[in-house]
């Protein structure tokens, strides 16, 4: 068995005095896990950083063996966000989000996603934004998909304010106005109403769409694994905040750190 493709790495751990095992987010494959000898040498430390793409081929005698890698670095990213806090844990989310996925079980929009986002993660002022509708794109790959087009009661798609925390449906604002406090906030943000650069440095935005994504997240994901959203979302959030206070105002404050219970 071989095949050859590109890849994303999510992550890697040592094996034996020289080798490491090679986690890596393909388009046609998925999750795919693979030794590569010599992984935990310095010539390949460089090349298997989260993060970072790869040009992969995977020899194995079976298909359900976990097989070899060779690699060679495509585009090396991990370099560049050393010095960047927010980029490190988001990549360390992201990551941890894909993992949700099963192994091999090809998703290629969350592969495509993937690869934007870390083309951009470094910066702040659309970092948040990107990985905010990444987390809505992960709830519907893992089949809890919000419905955000149109409002639940009128079926409007004008003046969508707030999300059903029971049903994940948009709900306007005349619709919702009985009811705001047990409603959560649908910003432009995840609506997708607006280009992630309009909407980019809008703090408020941002901490309302991590309190919506975290509540569905845990709900829906964390919580029937019997696992707290990861340590890794919330430090990506509070160093988000340090890094562009105006990106990220109040996000701590007003949930963005851990989901609406």
């Amino acid at each position: 068995m071989q095949w050859s493709e590109e890849g994303i790495v999510l992550g890697v751990r040592r094996h034996g005095e020289t080798s490491a095992i090679a986690e890596l987010m393909t388009r046609q494959r998925g999750r795919h896990l693979g030794l590569v000898r010599g992984g935990a040498g310095p010539r390949l430390q460089a090349v298997l950083q989260p993060g970072n793409r790869v040009a992969a081929t995977w020899r194995a005698r079976l298909d359900e063996h976990l097989g070899n890698y060779t690699v060679e670095g495509v585009r090396l990213r991990a370099g560049a966000l050393l010095s960047r806090p927010h980029a490190l844990y988001g990549v360390v989310h992201l990551a941890a989000l894909a993992r949700l996925l099963p192994e091999r079980d090809p998703h290629p929009a969350v592969h495509d996603s993937l690869d934007a986002i870390l083309d951009h993660i470094a910066d702040p002022r659309l970092a948040g934004v990107l990985v905010a509708r990444f987390e809505v794109l992960m709830l519907a790959e893992l089949g809890f998909g919000l419905d955000l087009d149109t409002c639940a009661v009128t079926g409007t798609a004008a003046d969508l304010v707030y999300v059903s925390p029971k049903s994940g449906r948009a709900v306007s604002r005349a619709a919702g106005a009985p009811w705001h406090d047990r409603l959560l906030p649908l910003p432009a943000v995840l609506a997708g109403e607006a280009p992630v650069g309009a909407v980019a440095a809008t703090g408020e935005a941002l901490a309302q769409a991590f309190r919506t994504t975290g509540y569905f997240l845990g709900r829906h994901v964390f919580e029937p694994r019997g696992l707290p959203l990861p340590d890794a979302r919330a430090h990506f959030v509070a160093a988000l905040t340090r890094t562009s206070p105006a990106a990220c105002c109040n996000a701590e404050s007003q949930g963005g750190i851990s989901a609406v219970r």
